[in-house]
């Protein structure tokens, strides 16, 4: 049955929903003392000012003793981003990681892959990332660069991509979008917020639908979307918000390559466009996700108040793919045949859910001691998790090739029961001080102690692995204004790694090792040019326990992981037409103390040693409704490293420039205020390879090649 039907009820109703404000209405209003909860777009410059990722509320970027990096609402309308992956591609500390067509955003950043259980935040509270994280009802993404021990506790070492959600406006908000792209991907969302006449009650409402037809021919599907967030006032000094939201997806996933033979050499001849799961029996991954948060404000006095928050993510899945892995005939668990032959497999389960309860209560205030001046943050946190899956069908279906596919008739069977199968409560306590200790400097000084139980069991419901610790996360800065529009600052963190799940074809497969202390060292500076330019850099280093596939084929933590790196990043308007940005990461991954002569010393596998991205938006003088923009992406070679175990031969993956355009067009048609634009990615249609990720025993996945795109908004 065609999805479009209840495609059209469902942004009906969310037109119907946000006509009809004043159905809501409270009937009495008070004096405003709170603060607006309203957030807007950045300024107007595209120019992100403030963040919330870096602590526990906003503050300027430039006070933040932390890397920071902020995708700001102008610009992902600019470029038409429609997942996290085209958001961040800004950012050059940010790595693709998995990122398969028709599957999740998955990231590296630092060089270290995120949890997808853990480092992603909604709001600053954690939601579970095996699913796409739709972007319609997203304000901003945020990206915190590093450890998170004090803000997040388990978490790893990357650092954490916080999604701020679009709140209520003050003025009514009414926007629709329509949008075509690749091989007839057709997209419409609608975007509706404003307040009831006396103030007490704002909502904002986003709705989406997608017929999708993506590059590579054959990985069809469709997706719906629609979310809600409201608030009240309930008094002058208290607030109440709720936001919720909804997403299906359905789409056949696009396998990666792996290396060719016992020599390990990388595939060539290949097209991006290719699809190795398009036997007829194959089947879509089909995602059924939901967030709902809540969160309650009340200012105690004009100096303290308080917090009170929770939110609850679930994931339902339907997972399945026709498998391209290993090489029967020549004997390889991993790794294609010499001549490009694979074997092919049955890899399906259904009916996982995944669900993480999390809720966090906050004080707040300053006071004084003296002359010195305390800005005071505590709180405490509670995580609940709980997955429940099976174990995999993974049945032999035959051979096939990459560059000659054979397809067969085969039977589906039935999938295996589901039963709880990992169990996680996470309590945490954290207190943080900023003390202005002259006009010039502040001390940072926090800690967070983490209390985490855990328990896996197998599909009998047996006990594997049980986990019972407690770790204390020190995090202490020193910030310096060297001048009013400079900062200095030097910060020492430590993390909480939430332990690595062991790879399919391993003796412990699927069991997630326990969590481990991370430690960070950071100088940085931050700058405020101009009024319309600002620079920040740092230095780094973090060590954590190394996570590879030992030689008896055990996942194991073996040795210590070591990245030592430099980021530059600048931002801002050179003249009223023209913005430029531009951000530089040089990074040195190793493993050392391991033991094991395959890895150590051997560069961390899917981490260039240098990448840069420069971006442009230009507005043309003589037709300043037109504004172009230009992205150049470049990134270095990397090693292709499947299950961390690396070794240099024949494993480099060679590295890649990129460059992508855009044009918008800004007019009126009758009264309603309306934007074309166009974009073309990979404008040159180079093939790369975009990932060369270990995940899943280890996978090549090409970069997408040229793709054409054209949208059309209309703001009522």
């Amino acid at each position: 049955m065609s999805a479009f039907p209840f495609r059209h009820k469902l942004i009906a109703l969310a037109v119907a929903s946000a006509l009809t404000p004043a159905a809501f209405a409270q009937t009495s209003t008070g004096e405003n003392v709170l603060p607006e909860v309203v957030v807007t777009s950045a300024p107007a410059e595209g120019i992100a000012r403030n963040a919330s990722v870096g602590g526990f509320s906003e503050a300027p970027l430039r006070e933040t003793p932390a890397s920071i990096s902020v995708i700001t609402h102008e610009q992902m309308q600019e470029r038409s981003v429609r997942s996290a992956t085209d958001a961040v591609k800004w950012d050059a500390s940010v790595q693709n990681s998995y990122n398969a067509v028709g599957l999740a955003d998955w990231f590296a950043i630092r060089g270290f892959v995120l949890d997808q259980g853990a480092n992603y935040r909604k709001d600053g509270m954690v939601i579970l990332a095996q699913a796409m994280v739709p972007m319609e009802n997203k304000e901003r993404i945020e990206v915190l660069k590093g450890l998170a021990g004090l803000q997040a506790g388990i978490a790893a070492s990357g650092g954490v991509l916080n999604y701020v959600t679009k709140r209520p406006t003050d003025t009514p908000t009414r926007s629709a979008t329509f949008e075509v792209r690749e091989r007839g991907t057709v997209y419409g969302a609608v975007d509706l917020g404003g307040r009831s006449d006396d103030g007490v009650f704002g909502y904002r409402i986003n709705a989406a639908a997608e017929e999708i037809k993506s590059y590579v021919r054959g990985s069809n599907g469709d997706r719906r979307f629609i979310s809600g967030a409201f608030d009240w006032r309930l008094s002058p000094r208290a607030v109440v918000q709720l936001d919720m939201d909804y997403q299906h997806k359905s789409q056949l996933t696009v396998p990666g390559y792996q290396l060719l033979g016992a020599a390990q050499s990388i595939p060539t001849n290949v097209s991006a466009k290719r699809m190795l799961n398009d036997q007829s029996w194959s089947r879509p991954v089909v995602d059924d996700n939901d967030n709902i948060g809540i969160k309650f404000e009340y200012e105690l006095n004009d100096n303290w108040r308080t917090t009170l928050q929770a939110n609850k993510s679930t994931l339902r899945r339907d997972d399945a793919v026709a498998l391209p892995s290993g090489c029967v005939p020549e004997g390889l668990i991993i790794g294609y045949c010499s001549d490009g032959r694979y074997s092919l497999y049955d890899l399906r389960r259904d009916n996982d859910k995944r669900s993480i309860m999390t809720t966090q209560a906050l004080l707040q205030g300053n006071f004084m001691t003296g002359s010195v001046r305390h800005d005071l943050t505590t709180g405490v946190s509670t995580l609940n998790r709980r997955d429940n899956f099976a174990d995999y069908t993974f049945g032999y279906v035959g051979e096939s090739s990459i560059y000659d596919p054979a397809y067969y008739d085969y039977a589906l069977g039935p999938t295996n029961p589901v039963s709880l199968r990992r169990k996680d409560e996470e309590r945490a306590a954290f207190i943080q001080d900023v003390i202005t200790l002259t006009d010039r400097m502040k001390l940072h000084a926090g800690v967070r102690y983490v209390q985490l139980k855990r328990e896996q069991f197998n599909s009998a419901g047996t006990t594997t692995r049980s986990t019972d610790d407690n770790f204390v996360l020190p995090n202490v800065a020193l910030v310096y204004a060297l001048r009013p529009n400079v900062n200095v600052y030097g910060a020492y963190s430590q993390g909480l790694e939430p332990g690595g799940e062991a790879p399919t074809g391993t003796n412990n497969a699927e069991i997630i090792l326990d969590p481990s202390k991370s430690k960070q060292i950071e100088f940085g500076v931050k700058a405020d040019v101009t009024q319309d330019i600002n620079v920040s850099a740092a230095v780094f280093q973090i060590k954590r326990n190394n996570e590879y596939v030992n030689a008896a084929s055990d996942y194991v933590m073996s040795g210590t992981q070591i990245h030592r790196g430099v980021e530059l990043a600048v931002q801002g308007r050179v003249t009223r037409e023209l913005m430029v940005g531009t951000s530089f990461t040089a990074l040195q991954a190793k493993a050392e103390g391991t033991g094991d002569d395959r890895i150590e010393g051997k560069r961390i596998g899917n981490v260039p040693r240098f990448k840069s991205a420069v971006y442009m938006d230009y507005a043309l003088p003589q037709m300043p409704a037109v504004k172009l923009n230009a992205t150049w992406i470049y990134s270095t070679s990397k090693t292709f490293a499947p299950n961390n175990q690396i070794a240099e031969l024949n494993r480099k993956v060679d590295g890649y420039h990129i460059v992508n355009l855009g044009a918008r067009y800004a007019t009126k048609i009758g009264n309603t205020a309306t934007t074309l634009r166009f974009g073309v990615d990979n404008a040159f249609n180079k093939f790369y390879w975009g990932d060369a990720s270990n995940a899943f025993g280890g996978y090549l996945i090409p970069g997408a090649p040229r793709l054409f795109r054209m949208s059309a908004q209309f703001d009522f």
